[in-house]
């Protein structure tokens, strides 16, 4: 299952997973419009403290509510996320819903059509039930920048939930609601999701529409789910991608539902089939953070510990390029986003918060033969990976959630820039556009941190599967 304990106070949700909710549903002891207006009411209840949420659009969940639970009784199943209430990171575009994108420099505006991967979630059944806060523009790993103000960690309020997709964690780890959406760049789904103690999947580049969705740098924006367990991402993760199974009769997704299966689709057949088949069997290259960035070692010491307890052979690797990827991601988003803002920064830079506004113009600098070097780094890089071993693991992030607002700490005798060690151990797989999983790895110091798991391109469910066999930790 590879959860953590929630925090104290948490919501509902916190302790029901998707696939049993699922088989509530279709046993009758709970409706679409239950579990909607207990979502509403957590948050309610807990945003004011967390500020996970921007928009609840409690009038149009509830009547979305109504539709599933109709058809629900007229005998159409969608699959298990019907009924599910679900939170959307707000760069992603929800029609009747307010896009703000935690930024003054863009005027909010209400889209008149659903994004791509909304598209989907609506097909599936889900009803979503507001925007979930993001770091400006998406544009930060701290979740403690945005116009609508920091959104805080539900184990550590004083403490950063990690961004850019913020709110989206904290409303899962909160139990606001069992799923959410988010985006990832850089980190910005796998960093919160560590910080948070919850699960969370960037998938391979590609492999989910990014249309109606605000863009960071196009080569290496994704978009990708978070929930409280493995098992939970899976049946989202089929969603987004448009591999779930087609809706049917209530009977036939029912049981699916209740046996919380999703289409096994997606891995490389070899990986995929040995995972299911023999999960001891899945050879797993443990890369020493400390090649990367420094790092807590009581960080890194019970991420390696969640592989042990899980039962998998761990063999430690090197990846001579990690280190120059990390470099090659900073060149490529930072490039690419500056081509997003090039205009408006010059026409309205006092429009930007001052962090991000300093981010972009030190981006705007990134010189043209240094970013055609940067695209070419990819293809030797990825050449040299998955020899010996299926999966690379590590920890999410070095070191537990900082303070709000610290931009310096110290770790390992030496003061470290706090952004710059969020995406150190992230990023460089981004470059790559490969998935990559976070999985919570225990408390250290009563905050979360997280297990870290890559996988070659198209290989999500390998990833989902070895996060399976992890045991629960209370740690």
């Amino acid at each position: 299952m590879a959860t953590v304990q929630p925090p104290e106070g948490a919501g509902y949700f916190a302790a029901h997973t998707v696939a049993g909710l699922a088989g509530e549903l279709r046993a009758g002891r709970t409706s679409p419009t239950e579990l909607v207006a207990r979502a509403l009411a957590e948050a309610a209840r807990l945003d004011p403290a967390l500020n996970a949420f921007v928009t609840l659009a409690a009038e149009g969940a509830m009547a979305a509510a109504r539709r599933a639970a109709e058809e629900l009784a007229a005998g159409l199943d969608r699959g298990p996320l019907h009924g599910i209430p679900v939170a959307v990171k707000d760069v992603v575009d929800v029609a009747g819903m307010p896009t703000t994108l935690g930024s003054r420099a863009f005027p909010a505006r209400v889209p008149d059509r659903d994004a791509g991967c909304v598209r989907r979630l609506r097909a599936a059944g889900a009803v979503i039930i507001g925007k979930a806060a993001t770091h400006e523009l998406a544009f930060g790993p701290t979740g403690d920048r945005a116009a609508n103000g920091p959104t805080r960690n539900p184990y550590r309020p004083g403490h950063m939930s990690g961004g850019s997709s913020s709110g989206s964690a904290v409303a899962v780890a909160a139990g606001i609601v069992p799923l959410s959406i988010g985006t990832d760049t850089g980190g910005s789904i796998r960093i919160p999701a560590a910080l948070c103690g919850v699960v969370g999947l960037r998938p391979t580049h590609g492999t989910v529409p990014v249309d109606g969705v605000f863009p960071v740098a196009e080569s290496l924006d994704t978009v990708g789910p978070l929930a409280r367990t493995a098992q939970d991402c899976r049946l989202l993760w089929h969603v987004l991608a448009g591999t779930a199974p087609r809706a049917g009769s209530a009977a036939q997704a029912g049981s699916a539902a209740q046996a919380g299966t999703a289409a096994q689709v997606g891995a490389t057949a070899r990986a995929g089939a040995t995972a299911q088949s023999r999960p001891d069997a899945v050879r797993v290259g443990w890369l020493a953070p400390e090649s990367l960035h420094p790092a807590d070692p009581a960080v890194v010491e019970r991420a390696r510990d969640r592989l042990a307890e899980g039962g998998l052979p761990v063999h430690d690797v090197t990846v001579p390029s990690a280190a120059e990827l990390a470099g090659t991601y900073a060149t490529l988003q930072g490039a690419e986003a500056y081509a997003v803002h090039a205009e408006r920064l010059r026409a309205a830079a006092d429009h930007y918060g001052t962090e991000v506004r300093a981010r972009l113009e030190a981006a705007g600098r990134v010189r043209g033969w240094e970013y055609v070097r940067a695209r070419a780094t990819r293809g030797r890089a990825l050449r040299e990976l998955f020899t010996g071993y299926d999966l690379l693991a590590l920890p999410t992030v070095p070191i537990p959630a900082p303070e709000l607002d610290a931009r310096e700490l110290r770790l390992d005798g030496r003061t470290v820039d706090v952004r710059a060690a969020l995406l150190a151990l992230t990023s460089p797989w981004s470059v790559l556009g490969l998935p990559a999983l976070s999985v919570p790895a225990g408390l250290v110091g009563g905050r979360p941190v997280g297990l870290q798991l890559v996988a070659p391109p198209g290989a999500e469910d390998l990833l989902l599967t070895v996060a399976q066999r992890l045991p629960d930790t209370r740690h």
